[in-house]
């Protein structure tokens, strides 16, 4: 039997069509969102918008599905009538408003050119100001609100995005019946479900982004919401009391789309999760294992028994009972910004393309740690973790009349390095056992350079998982949980997936001279970061010259 797994990042969609027994891939269709800059809606004069068409979302559903049925029916043993199960992941939180009748408000006419009548997609951060008015005021009237979260609202989330609206667009909000995660919009299109009040909600969009927990009953109280803005308050009337781990299904397929996609109806539906919690899964994610999966951000989750107490952490993206796993703690941190950050530098700045990526790479593998003098910070799109501040802006410092397009480019690797090293031991920190990690995405199996920086700049040694579409095999694995396939997360994870061969090693002499590098990182992220306003830079770059002109002696 096979289940199918629909992935929803930031510019495609992706269907993998995988086998229970074994996680064997049958088959696999990208389809990229046809709308906008590669799939994303922009606007000139605001640099923090980012919305998405929910008909490109219903179109990539459909083709992708098909898609990837035709390429698995080229195989003998498969056939459609044995996907007993269909998982869904998608960016987040990527909130969209919705009629009273579940339909987006961007396919009514009277919306569909209205940017705010759009899904707000997790990349967006007008509600940076929104964002801080939560923080502020949770902060003085329900701290245990944002304990849980890192003890910082993000613009990048539910309820800041939604007040922004209603500040920018109020016809926009006061048509709105209700917002819903395309994480959970999605399974309740295939589930038919026509009352958003009915719509099983996921607990990792519920918890990470919204403020869920069981522990305060659910969403933030309306006391809460009222001194905020009382319609958000009249809101929650219309969203939900309760969200489910991945134990319950969203629904089952109804008969409509069962014959669109050339499925069977009545299958389960597994309930929607966010892209990189069920790439975690399809990582298989355990405790003392941290899964980075890696792409235009980059997020890194990972699990602690709900038996075990685990520390409010600061600057994280939440600790949620169920998020990931059930009967685990799910922790999320991230980087909003990675190979977005390449690809500004290589499309945007350079006018390159695949191979100009290629030919940089190539050239900086070339060069030793800090060889180049230049040290970066990786906030291009803001600082997700651990500072949880979307207006900070990329710096790159020691530039010299001889930089190179190389010497930058190695420099915004080495930048997210450091990035991801800072979350690494923020976590660990606060008593998150790490005892390996695991990388996955395009960038973790195409980027030797890159996997071996981060192992040099971490001291870690990073695994790479053993399928290429982690996100939607995750979400593929609990299908087949859902269907009776395996008789739990552990099971299925055994048997469905694995580890590439290869793997990154800490090399000693680069990462002693990181470890020198980070220092100085650590001095302008902490600076700039506004950790410490009495930090002297006046060091930092004759410290870069120094260490640039002894590895260059030492080449």
């Amino acid at each position: 039997m096979f289940t199918l797994g629909l992935d929803y990042g930031t510019n495609s969609v992706r269907a993998l069509i995988a086998r229970c027994a074994d996680g064997a891939e049958y088959g696999a269709c990208v389809i990229d969102y046809p709308s906008g800059a590669q799939g994303i809606l922009l606007d000139a004069k605001d640099g923090l918008l980012a919305r998405q068409s929910p008909r490109d979302y219903l179109y990539g559903l459909e083709a992708s599905v098909r898609g990837a049925l035709a390429a698995a029916s080229a195989r003998p043993d498969f056939s459609p009538a044995k996907i007993v199960g269909i998982g869904v992941d998608t960016t987040g939180s990527s909130p969209l408003p919705v009629d009273a009748l579940n339909v987006p408000l961007a396919l009514d006419p009277r919306f569909s050119a209205n940017l705010s009548a759009q899904c707000w997609l997790w990349k967006d951060h007008t509600g940076w100001s929104e964002a801080a008015k939560i923080t502020e005021l949770a902060r003085a009237m329900r701290p245990q609100y944002v304990a849980k979260c890192g003890g910082v609202y993000s613009s990048e989330w539910f309820w800041s995005k939604i007040w922004r609206c209603l500040a920018v667009a109020p016809e926009v909000f006061e048509a709105a019946h209700s917002w819903v995660e395309i994480a959970d919009w999605i399974p309740s299109v295939l589930a038919g479900v026509t009352d958003p009040r009915a719509i099983k909600r996921g607990v990792c969009a519920a918890g990470h982004k919204a403020l869920y927990a069981d522990d305060w009953g659910g969403l933030p109280d309306k006391a809460f919401l009222s001194a905020l803005d009382p319609r958000l308050a009249d809101l929650r009337d219309r969203l939900y009391e309760e969200a489910w781990d991945a134990d319950t299904a969203a629904g089952a397929l109804t008969p409509e789309w069962a014959d669109r996609l050339g499925l069977t109806a009545g299958i389960p539906i597994a309930i929607g999760e966010f892209d990189v919690h069920y790439g975690a899964i399809g990582c298989g994610v355990r405790e003392g294992t941290l899964v980075k999966v890696i792409g235009t951000s980059t997020c890194d989750c990972a699990v602690v028994s709900a038996s075990e107490e685990v520390a409010d952490i600061p600057g994280i993206c939440g600790i949620v009972k169920g998020a990931i796993l059930p009967g685990f703690f799910g922790i999320e941190a991230g980087q909003s910004a990675v190979g977005d950050i390449f690809k500004w530098w290589v499309e945007g700045v350079c006018r390159g393309d695949a191979a100009l990526h290629a030919a940089l790479t190539a050239e900086a593998e070339q060069q030793k740690p800090g060889q180049s003098g230049l040290l970066a910070l990786d906030w291009n799109n803001g600082n997700r973790t651990i500072l949880v501040d979307q207006r900070l802006t990329g710096l790159i410092l020691g530039q010299d009349l001889y930089t190179s397009r190389a010497d930058v480019y190695r420099a915004l690797i080495e930048a997210t390095a450091f990035g991801a090293r800072a979350i690494i031991e923020r976590i660990a920190e606060y008593g998150v056992r790490i005892d390996r990690v695991v990388c996955s995405g395009g960038i973790a199996e195409k980027n030797p350079l890159l996997m071996q920086i981060y192992a040099d700049v971490t001291g870690r040694t990073m695994h790479v998982a053993g399928s290429s579409q982690s996100c939607a095999l995750g979400s593929a694995i609990a299908a087949a949980v859902l269907a009776g396939q395996h008789p739990d997360f552990a099971a299925a994870q055994a048997a469905m997936t694995s580890l590439k061969p290869v793997h990154y090693q800490p090399i000693e002499a680069n990462r002693t001279v990181y470890d020198q590098l980070y220092v100085l990182y650590r001095q302008l992220y902490d600076s700039f970061g506004g950790l410490d306003r009495s930090a002297d830079l006046g060091r930092v770059m004759k410290d870069l010259i120094e260490i640039k002109y002894a590895q260059r002696a030492a080449a």
